[in-house]
């Protein structure tokens, strides 16, 4: 899978450093961003688009999956959607275990 380690370390890239970084066309990028909600560039005054490096890494991720395992858009977003669902559910077991701890010390503080 494309690494993330290649991406710049700034806040905004404008879509032309973006189109550089991922290889793919703008007008390819402006489709996608029409197509999976984890793309979300915000806009400036004047309309112009302004990536963020979370955005850079989804591109690559799609591209990813689009170009090297031959997934259809659909799939694709399919894909994604449980990803992200499965990752949501490790971060809030995660959570829960982390406030479960703390409140275990809290509790043993107070019966001293």
């Amino acid at each position: 899978m494309p690494s993330a380690g290649n991406i710049p370390d700034k806040i905004y890239f404008r879509i032309g450093e973006v189109t550089e970084i991922t290889g793919l066309a703008a007008y390819v990028l402006r489709f996608w961003e029409s197509e999976f909600s984890l793309i979300n560039p915000r806009r400036t005054e004047s309309g112009q688009r302004l990536y963020r490096k979370s955005d850079i890494e989804a591109i690559l991720k799609i591209k990813h999956l689009l170009y090297e395992k031959k997934f259809t858009i659909e799939g694709a977003k399919k894909h994604l959607k449980k990803q992200t669902k499965q990752s949501s559910g490790t971060e809030t077991r995660a959570l829960i275990a982390q406030i479960r701890t703390e409140l275990e010390t809290i509790r043993s503080m107070l019966e001293e």
